[in-house]
């Protein structure tokens, strides 16, 4: 029987594994793999303008299959090992290529906003957890 993943689902997925290559782990700092990405993520697709979430799911997509114009490997990047995506994460925010790097430039940005709300995180850096969200600003 074969298991049909809804698109949605999917698209989240592949959001998630360009934002896990775009800011690992360190020995001195947690990555987003170490936040709450999947909650993260769920807040932004209800709350964030549609072109924004097209943006970002379009970015995810440029990353998924870019790495034959960083680093000359013709496959996706899912289907790439640690070293080589690493170097397609680290190739891609530097590519001569504008749109190239615009559209990884969205999805770190959004990894970053991820990443700098976690409490884990801040409290690495001596901040005080973030304030929760008051609710009051809304595109819609």
């Amino acid at each position: 029987m074969v298991h049909v993943v809804p698109e949605r689902y999917a698209v989240i997925a592949l959001i998630k594994h360009a934002m896990r290559a775009m800011m690992p782990r360190t020995a001195a700092l947690p990555g987003i793999v170490d936040t709450d990405l999947d909650g993260f993520l769920r807040r932004m697709r209800a709350e964030a303008d549609a072109l924004y979430w097209l943006g970002l799911v379009a970015g995810a997509w440029v990353f998924a299959l870019s790495p034959l114009l960083t680093i000359r490997v013709p496959l996706p990047s899912f289907l790439l090992s640690a070293k080589p995506l690493d170097r397609h994460a680290n190739a891609i925010q530097n590519h001569p290529l504008y749109m190239l790097r615009m559209s990884a430039t969205l999805v770190r940005l959004s990894a970053g906003m991820c990443w700098g709300s976690d409490r884990h995180v801040r409290a690495r850096f001596a901040l005080a957890p973030s304030p929760a969200d008051p609710g009051t600003f809304r595109s819609s």
